[in-house]
């Protein structure tokens, strides 16, 4: 095979961001537990048939796409990370472990188990103005 040209790379890299970005999406927003099945559908997502059929192994193109799908994925944490750092001053990077946050008087709270919005879960049921 012929060297990759430049627009090549930087096509498969962008491919790759958007696969990575849309992969961290899909598990952010999970309501179930993960189950091994998951995690196979998501190694066939990043390098299944298909993918190296488009950018074969061992070839520039292939390392292009995974240091694009790395940098998607990881790059949807860090805007995470700024939207929720610049949100309020009620939020820290504790609330992505539990949920955690300060309330009105300056507490720290932390919600109970089952109860409540769960870390990083959309809220889908919105009050009435």
């Amino acid at each position: 095979m012929d060297d990759a040209s430049t627009i090549q790379m930087l096509g498969a890299g962008g491919f790759g961001a958007v696969v990575g970005w849309y992969i961290y999406y899909i598990n952010r927003y999970r309501t179930d537990r993960v189950q091994l099945s998951d995690i196979v559908t998501l190694i066939g997502a990043i390098g299944g048939a298909a993918i190296l059929a488009i950018f074969p192994a061992k070839t520039d193109l292939f390392g292009a796409y995974g240091i694009g799908l790395a940098g998607g994925f990881f790059l949807y944490f860090c805007f995470l990370l700024m939207f929720v750092g610049a949100s309020r001053p009620d939020f820290s990077w504790t609330w992505f472990l539990d949920g955690r946050k300060r309330d009105a008087d300056g507490k720290i709270v932390v919600p109970e188990p089952g109860k409540g919005p769960r870390p990083m879960e959309r809220n889908t049921t919105r009050d009435a103005p």
